[in-house]
């Protein structure tokens, strides 16, 4: 081992929700872990930036989805009270849909099935109880209580800071050139350093495939931007207070969060955290190189105010912000988190496909499952690599 290497137990490549989430898992049971990114912690290039994510167990139908799922709540809860910081908010959310349609047909098959506290109303009803918005005449919708906001950003930050409490090497800025496994385990150089690892996790992102060569061709990093609208005009006619706004705030007494099928297309909206607002998306994702991420345009947020204006007239304000991220897809949309076939020193997570986020904490513990035991206790043979061969 050259003079200047530096030696670990586990190297991890990525700190952003996943790899955050390793780094943290790994260092509280004693873990010599070295976590390196090439960016900032938190940054605004890859799948973890965004303010915020939903957190809906219907949508989970897989009973080992929603089995990660409860986890992946509970070790949310757990790191809240482990650093003091708000993660997760209880709104309640809504699956939206023309008639029997999706999402609605498939979050009513996956309550009924897992017994989720959960109640079907029409659009009309819907928009009796939840103001903000209007959905078309005709709509099913499914309201379910238990539905949250995450804070995307300040989980990694939570993350990050619980695992240097317990005694973890994070280093931004700092990328990852190669790596290799050797004959006693696996080389990393960065562009700053060499580091010897007994094993390797790598949660890269939309840059798994380049990190990886079995994942090169079979993920695709694709860009998808979303933009956030403030609180809309009231009535001015009936409340005689023109230009008044209702606040739109994640909390019991705000608005659920949604997903909701219009006109044939899909979209999500998330009351805000810390940003007053809605945060809205569509199911738009462009396949593109992650290092050539563009920034959200006015392009972007065009169908979005649409919609918005449609639907969410109570968040139909002024725009706030726009983003631009990175979702990474599967061939499948299923997660793929496994060792690699040819060596038992390296786990990966990667082709989260836009609905990884939540999971972070229970994939981070299923990633250091792996490389401290060579196997996990939760139920992961649907996301091996191998059943793409």
């Amino acid at each position: 081992m050259p003079p200047s290497a530096r030696h670990c137990e586990v190297a991890v490549l990525g700190v952003g929700g996943v790899g955050s989430a390793a780094v943290y898992h790994l260092a509280r049971r004693g873990v010599d872990v070295v976590g390196l990114e090439r960016f900032d912690v938190p940054h605004a290039r890859g799948s973890s930036n965004g303010r915020t994510r939903l957190f809906q167990r219907a949508l989970d139908a897989d009973p080992a989805a929603v089995t990660l799922a409860d986890r992946a709540r509970d070790l949310w809860t757990d790191l809240e009270a482990a650093t003091g910081r708000d993660l997760l908010v209880e709104t309640g959310s809504l699956a939206v849909g023309p008639g029997d349609a999706d999402p609605v047909a498939s979050a009513r098959r996956a309550a009924d099935r897992h017994g989720f506290d959960h109640e079907l109303l029409s659009g009309t009803e819907a928009t009796d109880r939840f103001a903000i918005y209007d959905f078309p005449d005709g709509s099913s919708v499914l309201y379910q209580p238990d539905g949250a906001v995450l804070a995307a950003e300040r989980g990694v930050v939570a993350h990050v800071s619980a695992a240097l409490d317990h005694g973890a090497d994070v280093r931004a800025r700092e990328r990852v050139c190669d790596w290799e496994v050797t004959d006693d385990g696996v080389r990393v150089e960065t562009d700053r350093e060499v580091y010897e690892a007994e094993k390797l996790v790598v949660a890269a992102g939309g840059w798994a495939g380049e990190t990886v060569d079995a994942l090169s061709g079979l993920v695709e990093p694709c860009r998808h931007a979303t933009a956030w609208f403030g609180p809309g005009r009231g009535d001015s006619a009936d409340t005689g207070e023109g230009n008044s706004r209702e606040p739109v705030v994640a909390g019991p007494d705000g608005p659920p969060a949604f997903v909701a099928t219009v006109d044939g297309e899909d979209y999500y909206g998330i009351p805000g955290l810390d940003l007053p607002g809605m945060k809205v998306g569509r199911g738009d994702f462009r396949p593109t190189a992650p290092d050539d991420l563009s920034e959200p345009t006015q392009r972007d947020e065009r169908p979005l105010r649409r919609f918005v204006d449609s639907c969410v007239p109570g968040a139909a304000g002024p725009s706030l912000r726009r983003n631009a991220g990175i979702v990474t897809r599967s061939p499948d949309g299923q997660f793929i988190v496994d060792i690699l076939p040819e060596t038992d020193r390296v786990a990966v997570a990667a082709g989260l496909s836009g609905r990884g986020y939540k999971f972070a904490p229970v994939i981070g513990e299923v990633l250091a499952d792996l490389v401290t035991e060579g196997g996990t206790d939760h139920e992961i043979d649907q996301y091996s690599l191998d059943r793409f061969d």
